[in-house]
């Protein structure tokens, strides 16, 4: 089976994969060239959350907003 992209994944998919990655790795039992390739793809699944929790922050920076007067500003995803 294809692996998604980390992009494409929900936030709660990517953590799962991700710490089925890091409890494989601390096994230790992987070879080389398969540790190094789960451990790339931990990292993709680590920015790309990353950038998920950033970006809902900022959308719930906008919502708590407290001056109802001030100019809507565009959200960026």
């Amino acid at each position: 089976m294809a692996l998604k992209k980390p992009e494409n994944m929900l936030y709660e998919e990517a953590i799962n994969e991700l710490e089925n990655i890091v409890s494989h790795l601390e096994e230790g039992d992987l070879p080389l060239e398969e540790a190094l390739k789960q451990f790339e793809r931990g990292i993709s699944l680590a920015r790309s959350n990353n950038q998920k929790l950033q970006s809902a922050q900022q959308q719930v920076n906008i919502l708590m907003q407290q001056d109802v007067n001030a100019p809507l500003q565009e959200f960026n995803e």
